[in-house]
């Protein structure tokens, strides 16, 4: 594949349509996607000198049909690779050194409730096992344990079980992802035995959730939620269950193509679209506040009404 320096849109469509043929879970969408980027190619809406500008209308155009969010053409100020994946790297690099590893907050609260913070992303397992393992066990002898994941905008599936695995008592069956290389699928499960202590499967749980909350980390929530695990507190999340890939189809943009869909044993399906729909809704701002008091209500055994 040629990746030429200055923008020339037709090439970048051009790839970005095989891509989408080649790789999206959905290929029914794909083959409309590929038709309409193409018709408005021919149109001249992707006349543009600027490549964020063009990465504006093509990921208006991908999401225009099944408003799947983690398709898009992405801009990139620095130019990057064009190994496939490479795009982000650096950039979640980064991120992860800044924040502790992904936990960037573990406290205690009134009444032996801790709440950990896991932000930004539910970074790759093998950098995050161990700064999540240590958080994770330092939260593990709380009364209860408030998760935060209100400005998690998603990450690893893997991480997810992992994660999971300190908040249940035995291996579950989590999730099972579709992919459409091969047309295989996947099962995810929790570990039989996990780094530390675990906070484990009966002590009060609960998970805050904002509008931000995307992908990996609605896997997190809408997993324990399924299983009757967690109550989720805040506010409805942004609602995309597709694992996704990137490919360089220019130094400054990446091709973001789903290449799977989750499936959850429990309820059947998953939060595409929908976003996980919180148990006791609140806004974000409010939502720690809020699941600290049912925290205290639920070990003092008093009625729900008197939060």
């Amino acid at each position: 594949m040629t990746i030429l320096t200055k923008l020339q849109p037709a090439p970048v469509i051009d790839e970005t349509a095989r891509l989408l043929t080649e790789h999206y879970v959905f290929p029914e969408i794909a083959e409309q996607l590929t038709g309409l980027l193409q018709r408005r190619l021919a149109q001249g809406a992707y006349d543009v000198d600027d490549a964020e500008e063009l990465a504006r209308l093509v990921t208006t155009d991908l999401q225009s049909v099944n408003g799947d969010r983690h398709l898009s053409l992405k801009h990139h100020t620095d130019p990057v690779p064009p190994k496939q994946g490479a795009a982000n790297l650096a950039a979640v690099r980064r991120e992860f050194d800044s924040s502790l590893g992904g936990a960037p907050r573990v406290a205690l609260l009134d009444g032996g409730v801790a709440v950990l913070e896991l932000a930004p992303m539910l970074f790759p397992l093998e950098w995050a096992a161990e700064p999540l393992s240590a958080a994770l066990t330092l939260a593990a002898r709380a009364q209860a344990l408030i998760v935060d994941l209100r400005a998690n905008r998603g990450g690893d599936p893997d991480t997810v079980a992992f994660v999971c695995s300190y908040l249940l008592d035995e291996r579950t069956h989590l999730n099972t992802m579709y992919w459409r290389a091969g047309e295989r699928s996947e099962q995810s499960w929790s570990l039989p035995h996990v780094p530390g202590a675990r906070f484990g499967g009966s002590k009060p749980l609960y998970v805050l959730s904002s509008d931000s909350t995307f992908s990996a980390a609605e896997e997190l929530a809408y997993d324990l939620q399924q299983l009757g695990r967690a109550v989720v507190v805040g506010e409805r999340t942004r609602g995309g269950a597709h694992p996704r890939e990137g490919w360089t189809v220019h130094p400054h943009l990446e091709a973001s193509i789903p290449v799977g869909r989750a499936i959850n044993p429990v309820s059947g399906t998953n939060w595409e679209g929908t976003g996980v729909h919180p148990d006791i809704p609140c806004t974000a701002a409010d939502s720690l506040d809020r699941a600290h008091a049912l925290a205290l209500a639920r070990l003092n055994d008093l009625p729900v009404a008197a939060v």
